[in-house]
Order: structure tokens, then C-alpha cells, then sequence
């Protein structure tokens, strides 16, 4: 192993592992395993390969296999983080390989120091660390090519996994180098800062629809996901959950009926220190069909807790009174005075807006495997916080996290929810009070029911406009839920303006928009009784899913009020001004290539249907893809909405793989009309409601629109793409419905009896 090349990745944060702290106070537990004999380690090379970084190794063989610290859940991360390597490296891609990293500290991220997957990172945050592994790889081969052909390395071209010299026509591939074992050179953290990457324009390979890496192995049935794992001596677990979402006790389980299933072994009642989990219980047996059957058997009685009688309206209700208390939330944006410039504004409008609670729903169950081996406990999952994780499954199993390994799996979906490590408790704690290796797997209700969900939300919003129509002030209040702050990691948060402490970013990030507003107050205000009956997660789009449902709603409010054109006022804001420069710009530029695509105001539409505006920053400020949206809508006289056509334009900057990020585009649009039009979760006497796909209903094949994609790939630095879509579509969506029928919903998901009652209002 290069000790040099590993430590070189640039740290812009301090999140070093030893930070993070598991949920509660109560664990007191660090993450991550360091020094622990017989640990397996991922990505462990032979001796004869060649490992240039910590992230990729060459083998004799001249294949390169990549070892990717990301969770991949079908948005080719891993063949991505590849595709960077192999650029800079001059590799074959028939060459390329991958494979997951487990959580070791060495596969920690090389920005966050932490193993996460989220927020649209993953390509941005690695594609310099990834590119300068790659290039530290070519020049290390070419020295030790250039050595044995006698040559100088200055006249060596790397190209297609070989080394040639094209003046004595001398050649060594790869697998030539590593197998003469003269591949030695190591780089500081000084020398890989120094290495001149190439520009955009002497890219070959980035830029390029390679065949995705890991799709052969996932139609074969080779890819492993969490869901096949199967390990000598295993059983199975089946949960049962209570009635109440969460802080439900249990009082007794009585297993009489539960011994009659065959195979049967033990019913576990969870005592989870971390407080992920609250009143659950475990049945186990020899197989899942009998762990479910003994699972059904059990009769359990519980003390559902203080969140026992609350339901969707008690949060709303709540979330309203904390909004209207003056000394209430932190302020995340403080600019100007909005408040004086409303007294002396020619209009002022106010508007509520409000989403629901919404579930993650991925298609593989939930599922963890836990195997104790001696003092190391094993864990088998798809996650995307190996980091956390990890210090989960020990503070459920009362050890050390340095002695848990965790292996991780393909993810047969994502999308946030396995941000969180529910599902490894129970095999965590079954396993221990059996003694055997156990597989736990949700049945689609746990999942829903149990779900780490998108918070419901409750924002207000105000505008001042003076008497030319400009918007002279702006305040926006977000109400809901923190999940972030739920996770205990204090870094994770941010300090407030006006210093009352620290709040959750990831429930108004988007708020802070790019438009110039000269007075502007945003204020994160957290709902603790949501906080604590609906422990939210971070679904795909995460803020910016509601937040741009009330930015980009109001904006065009404002612009029919004022007699502008929604897009035009717009562009008017995005003028780059101060400290929207640069930004603003490019997220016009976005508008404008969407509204082209779609050709916005030069069509003439049939009655009852319009097209709609939106563009939106997201995932945060500092980290933001600019991404616009031309939602076209029918509304029939019922209230019913027909979305037509989107058409959707990006900014990613340097596009890796084009065909990976359109999909990646195009599901995430998809996903945000299914946010915006149909999927809704309800809480009711403490539990949630929607127990499946029959009564929580996202959108369906039926109702697919054509979706129309515009990639700006500028050179600029590379952005993500796995999220913004989402957060563009809802307020597009709405802001069309309004200009086909003069309906204006204020409340997610747009419904057919809310523009309904939107059109008679």
C-alpha cells in the first residue's frame, strides 16, 4: 500500500471519524475500526499487484480494479469514480473493473472523512482527489516503463493500458509493468497537488457513454445485494413493529402460539441504547417464511408512549403555532431588514405552503445480516453512511465500534433511506441472543410504516415589492422536522447568523437562492413534536424537494401580481449581483435553455392548459447544479392534472458519463412529479397510515409525461445530478396549473380536489 498517496486528498471540513457520535448521547461511541487483527479489509490487493492509490490497484493481469467508498444504488457511482481514474490513468475501459469499499478508515471520503452518500456529492467531491490517483498511476508506470525500455519517460505516450515510445517503437502494456514489479514511485501530498491534469479538451475518456461497469453482473445475477446474502449456519428474523411510529414500549410478548411454527427459535425484544428503534420485536427462525409466520404468532402488548394520539394535523397545528412565535427558530439568512421595507412597500404578499410527509419506498426491502466471529462483529447491508452505521450496529451489539466490519453490498435502491441503519439492529441483537448469524429482511409495511421519512413541512412566506414591481424584501419561514440534528453529529449542523446555535441546513438549504433580494430573512424553525413522532430522514432532494416549492411559487405569485412574465421577472433577479455572482448567472442560463427546448410563450395553448417555470440551486449554495424546468400540464374541469410534457435543462459543468447523467435527469424529474402530484403519507394516532403500495401511490407507468433533457456541459467543475431535477419539478408544475386554469395550490401533492377547489376559491 502507498502510506503516501492515501493521506494526500484535501480535507476542506474537519469531520474526522473520531467527531461523529452515534443518535444519542447514550452510546458515547466513536466510528470506524483501526488496528483490529483478522479484520477483512475491502479492496485487499495481492502482492503482486500495483497499488498506486488507495482507491484503484493494477494487477498482472493489467486489469484495474477500482475500489469505490461510495454506495452505489443504480446511479453507476462506482463506474464513474472509475471512468475519472481511467481518464488521467490512459487505461483501457475493457480493462476497468470495480468493487465496493468496506469501513476501513483508509476508504473514508476524501473531503468529508466520512463514508456518505448523499446530497449529490459523489462526483463533485471526488473528481479531483480521483483524477490525481489516476495520473499518479501513469506517471509511476511510465517511469518504470521508460526504465526497462530504456527510454525517456518524456517521450513515453500512455494510451488504451500502454506504454509506447513511438520514436524506437517500443511498447509495455500494463500488465507488462506490474508484473516486472518496477512500478515503485510514490507521491507526497505535495507532488499530487502539483500534477497538471489534463483540460477538457485532451479528455478521451470523460465525456464519453461508456458501457456502465456494473450492469453485466446485475442482469446475470452475480452482483450481490444485502437481500442474497447467505452465510453458513444463518437464520432469519422478521420484525414486528408497533402501532406507534416511534417512543411505543413493549410490555409483554407472549410466544406460545409462536412455538408451534416450525423452526422456530427465540422472540427478541430490542433494547437499542442508540434510539434508533423503539418497541420492537424480533421473531427468529430457521427460515424467513417461518421467522414471518412465528412473527404473526406473537402476541404483544405495548404502552404506546407520549406521540401515541398524534396525527398529521397535530403537527401542522403545531408547526403553525411555533411559526407565528417571534422569538422562535435560528436564522439561517439575515440580510437587510425585511421588516422595514415591508412598511414602506407599494405590495405585499403572503403565502403558506406546506408538503406532507413523504416515504423513500426503495424496491429492496430493508434488510441487514449480522455475524459475530469471536470479538468482531460482521455486518452484510447496503448502506449509505458506513460511517454511522457502523457505530450503529456496535452500540446495538454494546461494543467497541473498531470491532465491527462492515461489508458493503449493492444497494437495490437508496434515495436517503439507507442513510439510516435500522434494519442492522435487530440483526444485530437476534444474532447475539441466538448465537447464530441472523438475516433480517422488512416486509413492505415495516418499511413504510418504519420509514426515516421526508418531514412534513409548513413554510410562510412574505414579499414587498416596490411600485415598478421590483421585490424590495423577502421573509421565509421553514417549519419541520430536523433530520439531520437527529443523527447527533454536530458537524453536520450550522451555526446560526443572529448565534442562537446551531441549526439543520438540510431543511432550508435552497431558501438562500440566487436571486437578488436585497432584504431577506430565512428561519429555520424545528417542529420537536415532529422532531420526535415522525423521526424524519433525508429523502432524495432532501431541503430543496420544499423549500423551492415555496421559493419558486411565490416568485411567480409575485409575478402575476406585478403583471411581469414568471420567467422574465426571473431573469431580471438573476443578475449576479454581489454575492450571486457567478451563480446566477449560470442558473439563468439554464431558464433560458429550458425555455427554448420547450419553447416557452411561443406557443399557443388549448384551454385548460399552460406551461409553468421554475429554476432552482440545488443541493446547497456551495455546492449547487443549475437546473430549470418547463412543466406543460392539461387540467380537465375536474381539477385532475395531466402533466404533458417537462423539459429540463442542467448545468453539470464536466459531464462524466452523458447517458448516466440523462437517466440520472430524467428519473429524478420523474421523481419530483411523483412528489408533486401523488404521493402523500398520513400520521394517525402516532402511526403512519400508507402501509403499501395500494395506499401510498407513486407515480405510476401510465402516467409517464415525455421528458425532454437539456445537458450544459461547460468544463466547469462537475456537479451532481442524482437530486436537483426533483426539487425544479413540483413548482413548475404548479406554477402551470396556475397558468392553465387560474388554480393556485399552495400544498403538496397537488391534487385534483385541491385545484379544484383552488379554481372556485
Amino acid at each position: 500500500m502507498n502510506k503516501h498517496v492515501k493521506d494526500v486528498t484535501p480535507e476542506t471540513t474537519d469531520l474526522s471519524r473520531r467527531s461523529f457520535l452515534v443518535g444519542t448521547a447514550a452510546t458515547g461511541l466513536v466510528l470506524g475500526y483501526a488496528g483490529v487483527p483478522g479484520i477483512e479489509q475491502a479492496a485487499a490487493a495481492a502482492p503482486a499487484n500495483f497499488e498506486p492509490s488507495v482507491w484503484y490497484s493494477i494487477a498482472p493481469d493489467g486489469l484495474v480494479t477500482v475500489t469505490c467508498g461510495k454506495a452505489d444504488m443504480g446511479q453507476h457511482v462506482a463506474s464513474t469514480m472509475a471512468q475519472i481514474v481511467a481518464e488521467e490513468l490512459g487505461a483501457n475501459w475493457k480493462d476497468m473493473r470495480v468493487q465496493l469499499a468496506s469501513n476501513d478508515p483508509k476508504f473514508n471520503d476524501p473531503v468529508l472523512g466520512a463514508q456518505i452518500t448523499g446530497g449529490s456529492w459523489s462526483t463533485m467531491m471526488n473528481f479531483d482527489a480521483m483524477s490525481r490517483a489516476g495520473a499518479a498511476g501513469r506517471m509511476a508506470l511510465t517511469e518504470a516503463a521508460s526504465a526497462s525500455m530504456g527510454v525517456p519517460a518524456n517521450e513515453c505516450v500512455v494510451r488504451s493500458s500502454t506504454i509506447s515510445h513511438p520514436k524506437s517503437k517500443k511498447s509495455m502494456s500494463f500488465a507488462d509493468v506490474v508484473k516486472s514489479g518496477k512500478a515503485t514511485k510514490t507521491f507526497t501530498a505535495d507532488e499530487l497537488k502539483a500534477i497538471k491534469l489534463k483540460s477538457p479538451d485532451q479528455y478521451t475518456m470523460i465525456g464519453v457513454s461508456v458501457p456502465q461497469l456494473d450492469i453485466p453482473s446485475k442482469t446475470n445475477g452475480t452482483a450481490k445485494y444485502g437481500i442474497d446474502v447467505m452465510l453458513p449456519g444463518m437464520v432469519h428474523g422478521a420484525i414486528v413493529t408497533p402501532p406507534v411510529r416511534y417512543g411505543a414500549t413493549v410490555k409483554s410478548v407472549d410466544d406460545g402460539a409462536a412455538k408451534k411454527v416450525p423452526g422456530y427459535i427465540k422472540a427478541v425484544t430490542l433494547d437499542d441504547k442508540t434510539g434508533t428503534t423503539t418497541g420492537w420485536v424480533v421473531a427468529v427462525a430457521n427460515t424467513y417464511a417461518n421467522a414471518k409466520k412465528a412473527a404473526a404468532a406473537l402476541k404483544i402488548s405495548y404502552d404506546g408512549g407520549p406521540n401515541a394520539k398524534l396525527s398529521s394535523e397535530s403537527l401542522f397545528t403545531e408547526a403553525k403555532r411555533l411559526q407565528g412565535l417571534s422569538d422562535s427558530g435560528e436564522f439561517f439568512v439575515k440580510d437587510g431588514d425585511p421588516n422595514a421595507a415591508f412598511g414602506s412597500a407599494a405590495k405585499v404578499l403572503e403565502a403558506e405552503y406546506t408538503t406532507n410527509i413523504n416515504i423513500h419506498a426503495p424496491m429492496e426491502p430493508m434488510n441487514a445480516t449480522a455475524e459475530f466471529k469471536g470479538d468482531i462483529l460482521h455486518m452484510y447491508s447496503g448502506n449509505q453512511f458506513a460511517t454511522r452505521s457502523g457505530a450503529i450496529a456496535a452500540g446495538a451489539a454494546g461494543i467497541d465500534p473498531k470491532y465491527v466490519v462492515m461489508h458493503q453490498m449493492w444497494l437495490g435502491g437508496g434515495f436517503g433511506r439507507r442513510l439510516d441503519a435500522d434494519m442492522m439492529v435487530p440483526a444485530v441483537q437476534a444474532a447475539k441472543a441466538v448465537g447464530k448469524p441472523v438475516k433480517v429482511i422488512y416486509t413492505r409495511e415495516n418499511d413504510m410504516t418504519m420509514d426515516f421519512s421526508r418531514p412534513l413541512t409548513y413554510q410562510k412566506v412574505k414579499a414587498g415589492m416596490d411600485g415598478d414591481g421590483k421585490i424590495v424584501a423577502m421573509s421565509h419561514d421553514v417549519v419541520s422536522a430536523w433530520p439531520t440534528a437527529r443523527w447527533g453529529i454536530p458537524d453536520f449542523l450550522t451555526p446560526s447568523v443572529d448565534k442562537k446555535g446551531p441549526l439543520d441546513s438540510f431543511t432550508v438549504n435552497g431558501a438562500d437562492f440566487f436571486y437578488t433580494v436585497p432584504n431577506h430573512y430565512v428561519r429555520a424553525i424545528k417542529n420537536e413534536m415532529a422532531h420526535n413522532a415522525t423521526p424524519s430522514g433525508q429523502l432524495r432532494s432532501v431541503a430543496p424537494g420544499w423549500t423551492f416549492w415555496a421559493v419558486e411559487s411565490m416568485i411567480d405569485e409575485i409575478a402575476h401580481a406585478t403583471g411581469k412574465d414568471p420567467a422574465q421577472l426571473r431573469i431580471s433577479l438573476l443578475d449576479g449581483k454581489g454575492k450571486n455572482d457567478g451563480g446566477a448567472q449560470r442558473l439563468r442560463n439554464t431558464l433560458l435553455a429550458a425555455m427554448g427546448l420547450a419553447g416557452y410563450g411561443t406557443k399557443q395553448l388549448p384551454k385548460g392548459e399552460g406551461m409553468g417555470v421554475a429554476c432552482v440551486s440545488s443541493q446547497e449554495r456551495a455546492t449547487a447544479s443549475w437546473t430549470a424546468c418547463v412543466a406543460h400540464v392539461a387540467v380537465a374541469p375536474s381539477g385532475e392534472v395531466t402533466v404533458k410534457k417537462l423539459t429540463v435543462a442542467t448545468d453539470v459543468g464536466t459531464q462524466v458519463n452523458p447517458d448516466g447523467i440523462r437517466a440520472q435527469v430524467e428519473g429524478a424529474a420523474l421523481w419530483g412529479m411523483s412528489l408533486a402530484l401523488f404521493e402523500k403519507a398520513t400520521l394517525k394516532d402516532g402511526g403512519i397510515e400508507q402501509t403499501n403500495f395500494d395506499s401510498y401511490t407513486p407515480l405510476r407507468m401510465s402516467q409517464m409525461p415525455e421528458v425532454a433533457v437539456n445537458v450544459i456541459a461547460n468544463g466547469e467543475k462537475a456537479t451532481g445530478v442524482g437530486e436537483p431535477a426533483v426539487t425544479v419539478v413540483a413548482p413548475a408544475i404548479g406554477n402551470a396549473v396556475f397558468n392553465a386554469v387560474g388554480a393556485r395550490v399552495r400544498g403538496l401533492p397537488i391534487t385534483a380536489e385541491a385545484v379544484k377547489a383552488a379554481m372556485k376559491a
